[in-house]
């Protein structure tokens, strides 16, 4: 497939539905099965909705979208392209401060929400703010002036013909999106994405999938469209001809893996870490013959993933096990699954290789919001778990003299906006300095450090707290952690723990120590403190990528941390 031929985004949605049977359904809304959108009713609403958009806003001109995962956040998105307009897509995990930031940094002149509880979020900053032209809604809103919104139901439902002759005239290098980054500290800064950087991602992204699709492939999609990694792969899902399933939410997502039996579903680390333990629980209440099977599941699935021979008796053994275990985890995932791909932070190496051992392919990726996103991604046939895998060819990757991971290409982003001094730090003769520190292995990526996170000791040593608390987390007992401990005699940790071991406090000492014992003695835990309430989106402690936000925790239990000294 030629993706370097497109102009835009839109060309390639127009390309690709006419090559599709026109009934066949492209969305669907595990919500609400009548919310399902065929590949026509899809070319007709972006049409249509591009039409009245393009009569409000000129070229250029931003459009805010909150709103839940659903067909018409695509639709949506590229209608806003196809009228001239650049896509703010924003969390709805956002509280009201949030809003007021990005809209008075991007100045947008339609906000695009799902229903009244997302407009009930923007309401009184949008009654003060006069660059707003129009609200549009996916559901019927109360509370506002008929005259001031339109309803995209009423649009679907209208049946007046009107010849749309609007085309699409963005070139790559015109801006396609405003991307505001989660933000682990601080203010989000809003990214902006080229048509060409999302379309060469999405070359690659393509190239990546290739061995595995199907006639119709078919996508789970539950992390946040806002997100600049899920944001990408809807357009992969445009470009394969996917069939996408728009899960309930993530409290369900086994349910609708079940219902819908994806072929590949992409998700952040902190998916697969609960995933993980969720199994391993499972697995440790076996006993017996099961516990046996189980053990072996794992033993001769990790022997095979690292590609070691197997003889003869442990083939017969995998042959048993991959019936009577790894076919009855698959089933629970649907049946079909072809591979997870994580992205979006760090994914544990012991975690990656469990879940390929058991039957569940997993890809390691990396990338940022500033390189469309991603930037390497292991092969589904040759995967390193412990590297992110070797870099989309349509970026050049290399390492700076300080071992920072630096990329060049059309994915890196145009810039920040409205933020020059932030764009100038980070990019440098065309080179996006990342902030990951790493080092290539046979063409595989692997980030070693995350700059900005470095813990220094007084003696000089740099130590990496996310390797620590990564093989904190990976215990049973132990949910989060944060390690502190810059310019410390020795390190501490702030543990949250798991809701099922609460209480029992007494050998958490003994687990901590397993961990000690893999650490260097500059890296050892000496002590610690608990907390009773885990860190979420919901009380600000998380970003809506689930990571967490470790300068405002570590702000927050200051004290508690200065207290171990």
């Amino acid at each position: 497939m030629n993706f370097k031929k497109y102009n835009n985004l839109v060309d390639l949605f127009f390309e690709q539905y006419q090559k599709q049977s026109k009934d066949k359904i492209f969305l669907s809304n595990l919500k609400n099965y009548s919310k399902n959108f065929s590949w026509e009713e899809v070319n007709k609403t972006v049409l249509n909705l591009a039409n009245e958009i393009y009569k409000i806003i000129n070229q250029g001109e931003r459009c805010l979208l909150i709103s839940e995962n659903r067909p018409e956040w695509m639709i949506s998105d590229l209608s806003i392209m196809l009228a001239g307009g650049i896509t703010v897509p924003a969390y709805t995990t956002y509280v009201s401060r949030d809003y007021e930031y990005i809209i008075n940094d991007c100045s947008p002149s339609i906000i695009i929400v799902s229903n009244n509880e997302q407009f009930d979020k923007v309401k009184n900053i949008y009654e003060r703010t006069p660059s707003i032209k129009k609200i549009i809604s996916f559901e019927k809103l109360s509370g506002i002036n008929e005259t001031a919104y339109f309803n995209l139901e009423d649009l679907i439902n209208n049946n007046k013909k009107e010849e749309i002759k609007i085309q699409s005239n963005a070139k790559r290098s015109d801006p396609a999106c405003i991307i505001y980054t989660s933000g682990t500290q601080g203010n989000p800064k809003g990214v902006i994405l080229s048509h060409g950087g999302i379309l060469s991602n999405c070359e690659g992204g393509y190239e990546l999938l290739k061995p595995i699709l199907e006639n119709e492939t078919r996508f789970l999609t539950w992390l946040p469209l806002s997100h600049s990694y899920e944001h990408t792969v809807q357009f992969i899902q445009i470009a394969v001809g996917a069939k996408v399933f728009y899960a309930e939410g993530i409290d369900k997502l086994l349910k609708n893996m079940s219902e819908c039996s994806p072929h590949i579903m992409t998700a952040v680390p902190r998916f697969y870490q609960n995933l993980h333990q969720k199994i391993n629980s499972t697995f440790n209440k076996a006993k017996g013959l099961k516990r046996l099977l189980v053990n072996k599941t794992i033993k001769l699935g990790t022997k095979k993933f690292k590609k070691h021979n197997l003889s003869i008796s442990e083939k017969i053994t995998d042959f048993i096990v991959e019936k009577l275990v790894r076919g009855k985890i698959k089933k629970q995932f649907g049946g079909s699954l072809k591979t997870f791909v994580s992205g979006g932070g760090a994914l544990d190496a012991e975690i990656g290789t469990f879940l390929n051992s058991i039957g569940l392919p997993t890809l390691q990726g990396y990338g940022l919001t500033e390189t469309s996103p991603v930037v390497s991604c292991n092969p589904i046939d040759n995967i390193k778990i412990e590297t992110v895998g070797i870099p989309f060819k349509c970026n050049e990757v290399k390492i700076a003299e300080d071992g920072e991971i630096l990329v060049k290409g059309e994915n890196v982003m145009l810039g920040y906006w409205n933020n020059e001094e932030e764009t100038k730090k980070v990019l440098k003769n065309s080179w996006l300095h990342t902030g990951d520190i790493g080092k290539f292995e046979s063409n595989y990526l692997r980030i070693t450090d995350r700059k900005k996170d470095i813990l220094i000791t007084p003696g000089g040593d740099n130590i990496s707290p996310l390797k620590i608390e990564n093989m904190l987390t990976s215990l049973n007992k132990i949910d989060q952690a944060i390690v502190y401990g810059d310019n410390k005699p020795y390190l501490v940790a702030l543990l949250v723990l798991n809701k099922e071991f609460e209480q029992s406090k007494e050998n958490l000492e003994k687990e901590i120590e397993i961990v000690n014992k893999s650490l260097t003695k500059i890296e050892k835990i000496k002590k610690y403190f608990v907390i009773k309430d885990n860190f979420t989106i919901e009380n600000g402690m998380m970003t809506p990528t689930l990571k967490l936000k470790r300068f405002k925790i570590i702000n927050k239990y200051k004290n508690n941390f200065e207290n171990l000294y």
